[in-house]
């Protein structure tokens, strides 16, 4: 079966209620609008070669920058992968929320279970969640290629890296290794009914060298996600996922962005740099990854209480320095 049947199987299965409320790629329109462009750019050339008997058409379009796909094609599918990549982020963001509820929430969560299974419920929207953003993603890679493959360009690859400056890749997302924590911490990986359907997760020396999160998709593509920390060498701790994609731990990056640990990451000025790649103003919107934290409280028990001490330790006397230091600065001495 070819993938554009699959993709349109899937978008009218079981899930056609939850997809309904959700943007998704326009697989078939894209492919239409290269056909045209395709159909339209031969017949020309077949005018242009008509002296000429000896000239035969290719089946590629051999323009390398088509005004038609340009204005129609990446504009509709930058429209389509935002949309995508922040109802996933939405989305995820609420499933999570509701299953690490704390105070009155928690205790709501707790009196709603006495008449339905609601962790039932989160487990098949996450299944949902990630069956979602990796039919998009195959669909976003497959009409790149087609892209390319009719006009004999690069631009599908480099629209690729424009997703990645953006950050909108879809399967790049740190809410993917929140689903993936999310996953581990249910227990999902030890019930053999969810493997198909959810992917497989794996979670590799949490607590040694080259600390390792390995997904396996429905559709077996296996994506690897390191959680050292590239400030201390160690396992992220409290770890936040900046803008950019990078993870580090709390205290490592508010020390990086030189603001004090009460103070949050949130609060480093615009012009803090990432460590790694040093691109500016990536602190603002940064993810605190709960799951993975409480993922490593669990499989990890005399690590995570030898990190809370440490971190806890330090959080003390900077707030102690900060005090002497508005004491100072009130009164004079």
């Amino acid at each position: 079966m070819k993938f554009g049947e699959t993709f349109t199987e899937y978008l009218r299965g079981e899930e056609e209620w939850f997809l309904e409320k959700c943007r998704h790629v326009e697989y078939k329109k894209l492919k239409k609008v290269l056909k045209k462009c395709k159909t339209t750019c031969n017949t020309t050339r077949s005018d242009d070669e008509h002296i000429n008997s000896s000239a035969t058409l290719s089946d590629s379009c051999q323009c390398q920058s088509c005004p038609w796909c340009d204005e129609m094609f990446f504009a509709e599918l930058m429209k389509e992968v935002s949309d995508i990549a922040g109802f996933f982020k939405s989305r995820v963001r609420h499933l999570l929320h509701i299953h690490v509820a704390t105070g009155m929430q928690r205790y709501m969560m707790r009196l709603r279970r006495c008449f339905a299974d609601e962790k039932q419920a989160l487990v098949e929207e996450g299944q949902i969640l990630i069956q979602y953003i990796t039919m998009n993603a195959i669909a976003i890679r497959k009409i790149l290629k087609k892209y390319d493959k009719v006009h004999g360009s690069d631009n599908g690859k480099n629209f690729k890296l424009k997703m990645r400056a953006e950050r909108i890749e879809l399967l790049h997302s740190p809410w993917l290794i929140e689903l993936g924590a999310f996953y581990l911490n249910s227990g999902l990986d030890k019930v053999g009914n969810f493997k198909n359907s959810f992917g497989r997760v794996s979670c590799e020396n949490l607590n040694e060298d080259q600390p390792m999160m390995k997904l396996t998709l429905p559709n077996t593509t296996e994506l690897e996600f390191d959680l050292t920390c590239a400030i201390c060498l160690e396992t992220v701790f409290n770890p936040y996922a900046l803008k950019c994609g990078h993870i580090f731990c709390k205290v490592c990056a508010c020390s990086a962005a030189s603001v004090m640990i009460f103070q949050g990451v949130k609060a480093a000025p615009q012009c803090s740099k990432c460590p790694i790649c040093r691109e500016v103003g990536v602190y603002a919107e940064a993810v605190h990854m709960i799951e993975l934290h409480l993922l490593l409280k669990i499989r990890c028990k005399e690590y995570w209480k030898e990190r809370v001490m440490g971190e806890r330790s330090e959080m003390v006397k900077q707030s102690k320095m900060f005090w002497n230091e508005q004491t100072i600065h009130m009164i004079g001495y």
